[in-house]
């Protein structure tokens, strides 16, 4: 227990899935936090986004495990809001030291020449333009403290394979790769680490309670369900489960937000089952 105690992250996409995890990891091993969310419908997300309620599930639950929490509505496309979530946040804490880029979409799937353009700016807005906005208002404040610290990205297993009929999906989360890659670069000589994890299939919203990926898995069925598409995706997994769990990327971010990390940056960390890695 312990392993970032007394340290504060700041959370994009906190109201539900994979960041609600990385909240409460964080705040089990002694970390305050601070969590944005939209909690507002995407028009290119086929699947429930977070609400207040979520949010306020999310603040309850690091609270449950002895930590602060606050909560705030700010779109990651509204760099403005996120600049305000960070005053009140570093006003509440007086610190920063964690910082992970979480917030994402997953959009309807059809070949890259079938995606309509407002589609594609609208994934790449949330996806790429977001963790840019979410690293320009942060870096600063990890900066001028002078205390080094931890950046995790979260990109996907799809940014690294590149499968079909999520050209839009796939691009943004390459771009996010690119980015961790050069702002570790850029922030070595500060002890700022910047690191990334690709993650496969995680059993959040954004798979279990959508449509158009049970569509992607299922092309035969005219209204698949999640029960039709998992054994699909299990057949996908080298280990054989249809998905990983939120918990399991959020012990991946503990890890790089850890001090056992402290000379691991710029990397790229693969967790899912060992699909990236399939010879076939």
């Amino acid at each position: 227990m312990g392993r970032v105690e007394n340290k504060v992250a700041f959370i994009t996409g906190a109201a539900r899935g994979q960041a609600r995890a990385h909240a409460i990891r964080l705040a089990e091993e002694g970390a305050d936090i601070i969590g944005v969310d939209s909690l507002a419908a995407d028009p290119y997300a086929s699947y429930p986004m977070g609400t207040q309620a979520d949010l306020d599930e999310t603040i309850a639950l690091v609270e449950k495990a002895g930590r602060r929490m606050i909560g705030v509505k700010a779109d990651v496309r509204d760099r403005a809001a996120l600049q305000a979530a960070l005053d009140q946040g570093l006003a509440e804490f007086g610190r920063l030291d964690i910082v992970c880029a979480s917030a994402g979409i997953s959009p309807p799937g059809r070949p890259l020449w079938e995606i309509d353009p407002a589609q594609w700016s609208g994934v790449l807005d949330v996806n790429l333009t977001g963790v840019f906005n979410t690293l320009a208002v942060t870096v600063p404040a990890l900066v001028a403290a002078g205390n080094g610290g931890s950046i995790v990205l979260t990109a996907s297993g799809a940014g690294l394979k590149s499968p079909q009929n999520l050209g839009d999906y796939n691009a943004s989360k390459a771009g996010v790769v690119a980015l961790g890659k050069t702002l570790a670069n850029e922030l070595a000589a500060q002890r700022i680490r910047v690191n990334v994890i690709a993650p496969g299939t995680v059993g959040t919203p954004m798979v279990t309670e959508n449509e158009e990926t049970f569509k992607l898995f299922r092309p035969d069925l005219e209204k698949p369900t999640l029960e039709d598409a998992r054994p699909v995706f299990a057949m996908m997994m080298p280990m054989g489960e249809p998905w990983v769990d939120p918990v399991d990327i959020a012990n991946a971010v503990l890890f790089f937000a850890s001090d056992e990390a402290r000379f691991v940056t710029g990397q790229v960390l693969a967790v899912d089952e060992g699909m990236t890695n399939k010879a076939f």
